[in-house]
């Protein structure tokens, strides 16, 4: 519902339960005001009896009858529906007067310009000191129209304690530079709360405040660098451990390739005694020196196969480092960051165990 269809529904509404067609005239009590401004003013009581009502109490005779001719003008300009010059005349005589009956008339006028909040304020000025200062059925409708206003209103409280220095406004007014707080009524429906400081990122919310009830928002800012995150497709462990597996097989690989070696070299010698002692230059080798050739040729082969698992593990490992590598991504406030492995115990009437759950 727009606000131009609420201000109609809720003047539908004051009509139904007996809006008055002209403006009130309060009653003064204070000495030095005629007996016909003394029947204009509600509470009126004998002017020796005046020190048991708050609302006379240390007013001036003079400031009272100022605010009795400012509110007599004020109520000429509400009968010719003229709204805005009769509330500022009840404004100008509230100056003088901060009396119950002339802020009931003002918010009679309020009424009509559209301004809930004001209204609201006026109404509670005038139910503070109850029924005595207003006629009793002035009391009950201040009573009703306060109610029926309630209805468009929430409360809000706003807070944002750091950084300092951060500017705080809502819907484009400003509210108060940080470390401060806001607290107070506003129209019921959606606002727009907004942060902002210089190198902080700006913080914007948009509430949609129920009607009756306070709404609570702490706002929280941060630079960029602490929204700032890093992930990884798997575990940093992961391709760290490819390439440890590649270093070993590279490793066993060496180890191999190094006995193969010795197990040649011994070949060699044993050839060579052989040689030495025939007459022809040459030997035929026996069965443990032939066990030496064969056994180096082994560990070379197993030696290369090892090489070649080692590379292909490195290689293997260094692309998935590469994959890995940390990207940064931007968190929102209140934001947490996943855990990239979960593991959840798992058991039941027969059987235990655990799921392990992998993120990328």
């Amino acid at each position: 519902m727009t606000t131009t269809m609420k201000s109609a529904a809720l003047l539908a509404a004051l009509l139904a339960i007996g809006l008055p067609a002209r403006g009130d005239e309060p009653r003064s009590s204070a000495p030095a005001v005629s007996t016909q401004a003394q029947s204009e003013l509600p509470g009126s009581r004998a002017p020796e009896r005046s020190l048991g009502r708050p609302w006379v109490l240390g007013v001036a005779q003079g400031e009272q009858k100022a605010a009795i001719d400012l509110f007599r003008e004020g109520n000429a300009l509400l009968k010719e529906s003229l709204f805005v010059q009769a509330a500022a005349k009840y404004r100008e005589a509230l100056s003088h007067w901060n009396h119950p009956g002339i802020h009931y008339n003002l918010a009679l006028a309020l009424l009509n310009l559209d301004q809930p909040i004001e209204v609201y304020r006026h109404l509670e000025a005038a139910l503070k000191y109850g029924a005595a200062p207003l006629d009793a059925d002035k009391f009950e409708h201040a009573n009703r129209y306060r109610a029926l206003i309630s209805r468009q209103l929430a409360r809000i409280d706003i807070r944002c304690d750091k950084p300092s220095g951060a500017i705080v406004t809502m819907d484009g007014t400003r509210l108060f530079i940080a470390p401060g707080r806001y607290e107070d009524l506003v129209r019921v429906g959606q606002h727009t709360i907004v942060a902002e400081r210089r190198g902080y990122v700006g913080v914007q919310k948009t509430p949609t405040l129920p009607p009756g009830e306070t709404t609570k928002i702490e706002l929280r800012m941060f630079t960029a660098e602490q929204l700032t995150h890093y992930k990884r497709r798997w575990p940093i462990y992961v391709p760290i451990t490819v390439l440890a597996a590649g270093l070993v097989a590279a490793g066993v690989g060496g180890i191999l390739q190094w006995q193969a070696s010795e197990s040649f070299k011994a070949y060699d010698r044993g050839i060579g005694s052989c040689s030495l002692g025939s007459v022809t230059g040459g030997c035929m080798p026996d069965a443990a020196l032939g066990g030496k050739r064969s056994a180096g040729d082994a560990m070379q082969g197993s030696a290369f196969a090892f090489y070649a698992v080692g590379a292909g593990l490195l290689a293997a490992g260094g692309v998935l480092m590469y994959m890995d590598r940390a990207r940064p991504y931007h968190v929102e406030e209140g934001e947490t960051a996943q855990p990239p492995i979960v593991v959840a115990p798992v058991v039941s009437s027969n059987a235990g165990g655990a799921t392990i759950t992998v993120r990328f």
